[in-house]
């Protein structure tokens, strides 16, 4: 988390096109929890769900994870989430935090162990180790 940070709550997000996993984190604590996944539909997410979900936890900030190969080049999906992490910052007029998420997903399917790959749980787990590389840096 960079310094000079607001306090308070914070969202993250691991973005995909048929999946978003959307974690919540306190600045104070310095630690983040899975909250949900949302569908999307070829990449749209349901906007009003994350809007009712930003008016219920009141976040100071978001923080998307932005995919890197391990030769540190951006993947493909890349300009996708830079392109959510635009339209988040532009419907909900809050600052958006960009975070190298690589490997988040492989630790979060690690940790949960066989058979959870498609019940959004590694998605939403995802989105927690995102929000807590960015506060550690």
């Amino acid at each position: 988390m960079p310094d000079g940070q607001a306090a308070g709550t914070v969202l993250g997000f691991d973005y995909g096109t048929r999946r978003i996993g959307i974690a919540v984190g306190q600045t104070f604590t310095r630690s983040a929890n899975p909250l949900t996944t949302i569908t999307a539909t070829d990449g749209r997410p349901d906007w009003n769900r994350l809007k009712a979900l930003i008016d219920e936890w009141n976040p100071c900030a978001l923080v998307v994870g932005l995919p890197y190969n391990m030769d540190d080049t951006e993947t493909e999906i890349a300009p996708r989430v830079r392109r959510f992490a635009r339209q988040l910052e532009g419907r909900f007029r809050l600052p958006v935090h960009l975070i190298d998420e690589r490997l988040t997903s492989i630790e979060a399917e690690r940790m949960l162990g066989p058979g959870h790959e498609r019940d959004g749980r590694i998605d939403s787990l995802a989105a927690a180790l995102i929000v807590e590389t960015w506060f550690s840096d």
